[in-house]
């Protein structure tokens, strides 16, 4: 029988319990063929560094769930898992090589891509690591990496599959690109800032039909007049009466001295600048479609870096930003740039660098999501999907009912190359798709075939992220057992990138959803409530917080913060209070420990724990106890399986530290000191099912301590990880809740009154306690019933309240009246005669100075409040103000009259 130490010591007993846990074998999954399997698949960190808050919030909360569901016999599977964070990882590792003087070009993809895989090899292990630190308890055998085979077969077969039903293809169309990283970016991988910029007003001259200069012009207004050597029309709109007229003839552009037409068009909008735009299809999505509409040429004026190209003329070779200073020069060298106005703009950025973003037409690869997503919204509108908070949904429709194709090629090194061939040989011409790397070209049968050099978009391998660790494409028995997952566990921030994707990739390859609950939680942010950043400097390392309070009061903190989908403030008070909680369930199950000594204690049969009757006759403070364990216990499976974890974990809280703790073992010390019927079975069986209840939440002290407790009491299982979790199957005992109800409302009104009066705490106090009130109730009622019970608990009350002697008497006027302090109660009165507890006549003294004071500033501020010059002058905040003193201090008058009058 080990000793329990004095204080908990998260250090000394977290790793120690998690090698157990590992080396038990309790995160494999116990497969039952009768009972419902709950699987999560972890939403894979990016091998890019350290884990962040984020992370350690999916972490808590997901390892809450599987806990929660392993400990009430459910087959409970959790897969780990990272991902290889295309664009983020080549960032990372540019910069790394970057400090040798070294770029990826200088060393080729081969070489580069060996770098990025070393890089990867040393991230991947560390994150196992950290997620250990936190508790989490996934079966690490099954961890996948979306660079593994599996993976990677299941996004070839996938790209396969829409290629061939049409549903991917390849064109030009105007696309994010990101000059830094050079490559294009999903719309979702913009960052899009309101930033404060200029619309410069240029006139582009009238040609007339010979084509010669006229001294006519057409005004445009535009924030990038670097892209006017991109320019193939301007356009108006054709109702517009100042401009219709000119619909047909041309304008030279200017410094170019290209001719171009002006066309008409309803997308122009007649409310912006002078309601003529300049029209540049290769670096404007809407000035894109317009050319397609009109059949204008697409010009490209930028290369990969942003910087100009020959298209640009004088310009070429150098920097977007800077050309825009030289063009807008040479415009106002010609006589061309009319004014500039302030404007604010939304800019896009790159998620990833946070490069401004150029609109750029490229030939990429697409995905057709239309038909994708309409079976998408169709899971979530008829039920097969819900998505929590409910909120959500309607964002979730919105976007998905105007979703547009997904740009899913990358002009990276580093991911999954795209499965396209192109064969070389004359002739031929021949693009196709494949699962396997092809030998030769399927219709001509040449050699000289090149594999597409671009990668996919991370989130692609991310979409088939619940299905592929289950072996899809293949047919596996964790495939048919464990999918659909049961529940998704992310930040709401991602449900467009990640969920939505998952859903219509689900629903495609595998004709089922991919998961039956979308659990969003909140942002993290910091105690002013700004969002973390590296540039704020207010980033926290989880596991510096948890090297500092503990694992589990980091847990605690996480998994109590905020309802579902809501942000919230991290701050060290918090966690300061979820280690002092901690060091409270420790503290309370030490007491237990104790008193047990050597004794093996014996916990309720099942029997009588299910009927109130069989309990009738126990002590009444250990029939409440267990009334509300039971009570507890059912709640907090409610409040799980509604995914509402932060009121479950604040109701445990309240319950264990202000039921258990502070009142049932105080109470339960009174008889363990009188020697009459031992409370330790109860004391057992309340602390037993509080650990249970709180392990979800807490694994690491709840575990230590229940591993402490199998040296005292028996019936319990090997570890608590494998213990069953409380159903809170058991009739109530409303009769014993509300009468103990009376008594702990009893002790907090002597309590009170001797705070109030300065009463030593240590002192013995004489106490009258009436069983009836002010108001008569029906014969039957607690009222009627409440002698019996402060009978009952008049030993508590004493010990409890320091009370002796206590008088318990039938009503009021058989006690004292006069130099009395009393609280009126809903079901009894307290009366405390005052007499020898205090100075009477200095007391009378104090009160009587403090009221004439208060009576002072009453009127004070009547006064000052009456007068209509202040009212009419002082701020609305200041008047709001002064009322609030005045009625602290008429509050504050009346309190003090009280007291006197108790006096005589």
């Amino acid at each position: 029988m080990k000793d329990m130490p004095k204080a908990y010591d998260a250090k000394e007993v977290e790793a120690p319990l998690y090698q157990m846990w590992m080396d038990r074998g309790y995160f494999k999954p116990r497969v039952d063929p009768d009972r419902t399997p709950f699987c999560i698949i972890m939403p894979p960190p990016n091998v890019t560094g350290e884990l962040h808050l984020g992370h350690a919030l999916t972490a808590t909360l997901e390892d809450l769930l599987i806990r929660w569901h392993r400990m009430r016999g459910d087959p409970a599977l959790w897969i780990p898992g990272v991902d290889h964070a295309g664009i983020a990882t080549q960032n990372v590792v540019e910069r790394e090589i970057a400090k040798e003087g070294v770029s990826r070009h200088d060393l080729g993809r081969e070489k580069f891509l060996e770098r990025v895989w070393d890089w990867v090899g040393r991230v991947r292990s560390r994150i196992g690591v950290q997620h250990m630190r936190l508790g989490v308890s996934c079966d690490w055998d099954r961890e996948v990496f979306t660079m593994d085979e599996g993976p990677q077969l299941a996004v070839r077969t996938t790209f396969k599959r829409l290629f061939d039903d049409d549903l991917i293809y390849r064109g030009e169309r105007i696309t994010n690109w990101c000059p830094r990283c050079t490559t294009a970016l999903s719309d979702l991988e913009v960052d899009h800032r309101e930033t404060q910029g200029g619309l410069w007003y240029v006139k582009y001259p009238l040609l007339d039909g010979d084509g010669n200069p006229t001294e006519e012009y057409v005004r445009v207004a535009t924030t990038r007049p670097e892209t006017i050597v991109g320019d193939t029309a301007v356009a108006v709109n054709p109702d517009d009466a100042r401009w219709k007229g000119l619909i047909g003839r041309q304008a030279l552009l200017p410094v170019i001295e290209r001719p171009i037409p002006i066309v008409g068009d309803d997308a122009v909008e007649t409310e912006f600048g002078t309601g003529a735009v300049k029209v540049t299809p290769g670096h404007d999505p809407t000035d894109f479609e317009i050319g397609g509409r009109h059949d204008l040429p697409v010009i490209v004026a930028m290369d990969d870096e942003a910087k100009m190209n020959e298209q640009a003329g004088p310009y070429n070779g150098i920097d977007r930003f800077e050309t825009r200073k030289l063009i807008l020069a040479d415009l106002e060298k010609l006589g061309l740039l009319e004014k500039k106005e302030d404007h604010v703009s939304s800019i896009g950025h790159c998620s990833r660098c946070d490069t401004i973003v150029e609109p750029i037409v490229s030939k990429q690869w697409f995905v057709k999501t239309a038909p994708l997503a309409k079976p998408a919204i169709e899971a979530v509108k008829d039920g097969r999907i819900e998505i929590i908070p409910r909120r959500f949904e309607g964002v979730y429709m919105h976007w998905m009912e105007n979703i547009r194709d997904w740009c899913i090629s990358r002009q990276l090194w580093w991911g999954h190359r795209i499965p396209v061939w192109y064969c070389a040989a004359a002739g031929c011409g021949e693009m196709f798709a494949s699962i396997e790397d092809p030998a030769q070209c399927p219709k001509c049968g040449s050699r000289e075939i090149e594999q597409d050099p671009d990668v996919l978009d991370t989130w692609f391998s991310s979409a088939l992220w619940p299905h592929s660790t289950l072996g899809w494409p293949e047919e596996t028995d964790d495939l048919r057992y464990w999918y659909p997952t049961s529940v998704l566990e992310t930040g709401y921030d991602i449900l467009f990138f990640w969920v939505a994707r998952m859903i219509m990739s689900g629903l495609y390859n595998t004709g089922d959803v991919p998961f039956r609950h979308v659990y969003l939680h909140g942002l993290i942010r910091d105690d002013k409530g700004d969002k973390m950043t590296k540039s704020r400097g207010n980033v926290v390392d989880p596991l510096e917080i948890v090297d500092k309070y503990g694992t589990d009061a980091v847990r605690f903190t996480m998994a109590t913060g905020g309802a579902p989908g809501n942000d919230f403030r991290l701050f060290d008070e918090k966690l300061e209070g979820g280690r002092n909680f901690a060091n409270k369930i420790w503290n309370a199950a030490r007491y237990f420990v104790q008193s047990a000594g050597d004794e093996r204690v014996q916990l309720p049969d099942a029997a009588t724990l299910a009927s109130a009757a069989a309990r009738s006759g126990w002590p009444l403070e250990d029939r409440w106890i267990i009334s509300r364990t039971l009570s507890v216990s059912r709640e907090v499976n409610r409040l799980f399986t509604d995914f509402q974890v932060n009121e479950a974990g604040r109701l445990l809280y309240d319950f264990f530290w202000s039921e258990y703790a502070d009142w049932y073992v105080e109470m339960a010390k009174i008889r363990l000191k009188s020697g009459d019927a031992s409370p330790l079975p109860v004391l057992a069986y309340t602390l037993q099912t509080s650990l249970r209840l709180l392990h979800p939440i807490m694994p690491f002290v709840t575990e230590a301590i229940w591993q402490h407790l199998r040296d005292h009491v028996d019936g319990l299982e090997e570890a608590l990880i494998v213990a069953e979790f409380p159903a809170g199957d058991g009739e109530a005992d409303a009769d014993a809740e509300e009468k103990i109800d009376l008594v702990m409302d009893v002790i907090r009104a002597i309590r009170n009154i001797r705070a109030e009066r300065g009463v030593d705490p240590g002192r013995f106090i004489e106490a009258y306690i009436a069983s009836t009130g002010p108001s008569a109730e029906p014969t039957g009622s607690l009222r009627a019933g409440a002698a019996p019970a402060l009978e009952r608990a008049q030993p508590i009350i004493e010990a409890l309240a320091r009370v002796r002697p206590l008088h318990l008497v039938p009503d009021t006027t058989s006690a004292p009246g006069d130099g009395v302090a009393s609280a009126v109660l809903s079901k009894a009165q307290v009366v405390i005669p005052l007499a020898g507890l205090i100075d009477a006549d200095a007391e009378r003294e104090k009160l009587s100075k403090q009221l004439t004071e208060a009576e002072g500033e009453i009127k004070r501020l009547e006064g000052k409040l009456a007068n209509e010059q202040f009212r009419s002058r002082a701020p609305a905040e200041v008047v709001a103000k002064e009322q609030e003193k005045l009625a602290a201090a008429q509050s504050r008058a009346e309190g003090l009259r009280g007291r006197l009058a108790e006096l005589g």
